[in-house]
């Protein structure tokens, strides 16, 4: 009878607080009214920055969509009005097809409903259904569709679980029922950034992540889970008090019990959501019910017939019920992700801070010698793949390598249907790739982000080509490893009050510009840090860490690399040099100057040339590097003449620039190889690879040739300049004078070379590895023809991660 009494009273105390007209209700109505307003005038606020960008307010964009994010954090209660409203403009930007505005949109509701609890069933399927009809749009927007259409399905069925995954792999919190694990690397180079910039950003990180423990990520995801299923049920205030007294042991026992009811049912073909809330109302009553008293929990409808309400039923109810009614959703926050800050002063860094990670803690021993490391645990691949010599065909084998079996044997009726000699396939044991000790570990999301400016990305260029290349030789990383980049513009602030000409340096954010014009959401979020990132520089740091502050930074890096998921591929173009003075370069000639005339008659172009190379008459192989952005070419200042040389006629002039030979690949719409001879004077060249226009092919270099015009009037010879530009697939270049040539690689002063007689630039192949070369070889000793487009390696490309990926 008594319990009877108690499902009563909070019956009727509910239906009140529905239902009342009294002074304080209207008063939470018209508030409600109030927050619904507010948060559609910072979703129109973020509409009209995306769809008329104003360069003046460049420094507050982003600023609206963190603080609509804001808003929802420190009023959890009204996420499901910013979702009504979100879906509202989504279905508007559809009927108008204002397709600049859907992307932004999608991926901010997705952010919020992955945080938020007591989002409705009809408004997942709401969401879902949009989805569902973006998939009939061309790509970009059918590929985000469809990846936010899988992640709504099974959150509808199972609410909670990308709350529940994403901080699980973020914090590396040890689970054998989803064993991911994620951390953020965030490097930056000390040479290029400057070292208040690097200080503001290390203390704002350790800041945020100094609260961030494993048993207060425990908590937040037990939290989550039972609000997200019980609804205004779950009796937050008194969960989150015991949470907070409960020992570790305990935490873990909970956190365990939540994660395995969550993982089993989303496993499931046809998840049951009432088998799961069976499940998470036994966690609930279990965790808070003394074992000593006997407490029983029903579940009864709610009035509005949207939301399942919780009611436990005790023997002795100690709860207040002004509390029960006022203790509604509080803020379940999301930790950041765990991110790792590195200066960048090794080039084999990022390999080893991905080893580290993979690995084990009990096996973190740091080798002096790189392949010694990488030898602790891995096997090379040459020991499991075999190359076959035979032709397959019986009588070609060797006589006495098959002993015939007796013809009246069944055995001979076997061997009819069988081939004599052919290949013996290897069966690669299961665990080959990570060893036994690994298998805990059963996949890593490794997101890498770079700030800084063009410079940085052909250092991360040449780190992502030889992290592939050993790949290749050492096959340890890839099978268990996703890794993803991301890039963040730190440019250094222009000064004031100089002349413009005189402090003119080269643009170093092109990439940026380009990851902006084709992704605007991009535009908007990250390449607005850089004038936040300098400005956080400037201020001087806070040390008292009792005070609360919002890390905006911090913010817009994991909104970032948490929706950023569609890449944009970059062609990766290597370079060969023959230089002259070489200062122990491997790969490169030294020829003393007394010998240079000489080397102007053996290294001369040759007339038929073609596709086949200007370095196939040299003895010598020349230097490789990788560039990304951008190769410039400079002509050198002409040597002094040397003693017995003819002087110069006096009052000639002399000609600048030099004598430049140059066979090129034309770039054509068909594809189809057209070559290109010439020969000319220039005083430079510049080859590009990010192109400069909207409507310009990325997938080609972009020359452009200082010329040199030769003119004659009545006072003499003169000269005047004029810029050619073409599209090229791969370049060849050799001086055919006594000026020599100075290279500059994305715009880094530290990657030059100087007195280059020649180069050749074109796409970089893929790392092949040592049995795809051992195959060739054998195909082409047994004199097999194979077609040349077939053998031909595909290019290398590096993906950069933004938002939408490429917008036409």
């Amino acid at each position: 009878m008594n319990n009877l009494c108690v499902e009563t009273t909070i019956l009727l105390s509910t239906l009140l607080f529905e239902t009342t007209t009294s002074s304080p209700y209207r008063t939470g109505s018209m508030e409600s009214s109030d927050v619904e307003l507010d948060f559609q005038r910072s979703v129109q606020a973020v509409l009209r920055e995306l769809n008329t960008p104003n360069p003046a307010l460049q420094s507050n964009q982003g600023m609206w969509r963190w603080s609509l994010h804001k808003k929802v954090e420190r009023n959890p209660g009204k996420s499901s009005v910013l979702v009504r409203i979100l879906l509202r403009e989504l279905e508007k930007a559809e009927s108008e097809d204002v397709r600049r505005v859907i992307i932004p949109l999608l991926l901010t509701l997705m952010s919020v409903l992955t945080k938020a609890t007591g989002i409705t069933e009809d408004l997942y399927h709401r969401a879902y259904t949009f989805c569902t009809r973006l998939l009939t749009l061309p790509a970009p927007y059918s590929t985000v569709a469809l990846d936010c259409a899988i992640r709504l399905k099974t959150e509808t069925a199972v609410p909670g679980t990308l709350y529940q995954r994403t901080v699980i792999a973020e914090q590396n919190l040890i689970s054998e029922l989803y064993p991911y694990q994620e951390r953020v690397f965030l490097f930056v180079d000390p040479e290029l950034v400057s070292a208040s910039v690097c200080s503001a950003l290390l203390l704002e990180i350790e800041a945020a992540q100094g609260q961030q423990t494993p048993e207060a990520c425990m908590r937040h995801v037990v939290s989550h889970a039972l609000q997200a299923a019980l609804g205004e049920a779950c009796h937050t205030g008194v969960l989150n008090r015991k949470l907070q007294a409960s020992s570790r042991r305990v935490l873990e026992y909970y956190f365990h019990a939540v994660v395995a009811a969550i993982e089993q049912v989303a496993s499931e073909d046809n998840p049951s959501r009432l088998g799961h809330l069976e499940r998470m109302e036994e966690i609930y009553c279990s965790l808070l019910g003394p074992a000593t008293t006997r407490r029983r929990c029903v579940v009864t409808q709610s009035i509005r017939g949207t939301l399942s309400a919780w009611v436990c039923q005790n023997e002795s109810l100690t709860t207040p019920m002004g509390d029960l009614l006022q203790d509604r959703l509080p803020s379940i926050p999301m930790p950041s992700p765990y991110i790792t800050f590195h200066l960048w002063t090794d080039q084999e860094q990022l390999w080893k801070e991905l080893v580290l990670f993979l690995r084990p803690r009990s096996q973190l021993r740091l080798s002096a010698d790189l392949d010694a490391l990488d030898l602790q645990g891995f096997r090379l691949d040459r020991d499991l793949a075999r190359v076959s010599t035979d032709s397959g065909i019986e009588r070609d084998l060797p006589l006495g390598s098959d002993e015939p079996p007796d013809p009246s044997s069944s055995e001979m009726e076997r061997a009819a249907l069988q081939r004599k000699g052919g290949i013996k396939k290897r069966v690669w044991p299961p665990d080959f790739f990570v060893p036994g000790s690994w298998d805990g570990l059963q996949g890593a999301y490794c997101p890498r982000l770079v700030l800084g400016d063009d410079r940085m990305l052909g250092r991360l260029a040449q780190a992502y080509y030889r992290l592939r290349k050993r790949e290749t030789k050492k096959f340890c990383l890839t099978p268990r490893l996703s890794l993803q980049l991301y890039y963040i513009p730190v440019l250094a602030p222009q000064v004031t009050g100089q002349d413009p000409e005189a402090s003119r340096k080269p643009e170093l954010g092109e990439l940026a510009s380009f990851l902006g014009r084709v992704d605007p959401w991009y535009e908007s979020t990250v390449n607005t840090l850089c004038p936040a990132i300098l400005k956080l520089a400037e201020m001087p740091p806070c040390l008292d860490t009792s005070r609360t502050v919002d890390p905006f930074i911090l913010d817009v890096i994991t909104y970032y690399v948490r929706m950023g998921t569609q890449p944009i591929y970059f062609q990766l173009y290597r370079v060969k040099v023959v230089s002259l003075h070489s200062s122990g370069c491997p790969g490169t000639c030294y020829v003393d100057q007394a010998d240079l005339e000489l080397t102007e008659i053996c290294l001369p172009l040759p007339p038929n040339a073609g596709t086949k190379g200007i370095f196939t008459t040299l003895s010598h192989d020349p230097t490789e590097d990788i560039f990304l952005t951008e190769l410039k070419v400079k002509i050198q200042d002409s040597k002094s003449p040397k003693e017995g040389s003819s002087p110069r006629r006096r009052g000639a002039a002399e000609s600048p620039g030099a004598e430049l030979s140059m066979c090129y690949q034309k770039a054509l719409l068909s594809h189809r190889p057209r070559e290109v001879t010439v020969s000319l004077r220039a005083t430079g060249l510049v080859l590009k690879a990010i192109p400069a226009g909207d409507n310009e092919d990325c997938s080609c270099l972009h020359v452009s040739v200082t010329e040199v015009v030769k003119s004659s009037n009545l006072a003499g010879r003169s000269f005047t300049t004029s810029m050619n530009t073409f599209r090229t697939s791969s370049i060849q270049v050799q001086s055919q004078d006594q000026r020599l040539l100075t290279l500059w690689l994305d715009k880094d002063s530290r990657r030059t070379f100087r007195d280059v007689v020649r180069f050749e630039a074109g796409p970089c192949p893929e790392p092949c590895s040592r049995a795809q070369k051992s195959k060739t070889s054998v195909l082409s000793s047994h004199g097999q023809e194979t077609d040349k487009n077939m053998a031909k390696p595909n290019s290398l490309l590096m993906p950069i991660n933004t938002f939408s990926g490429i917008i036409q």
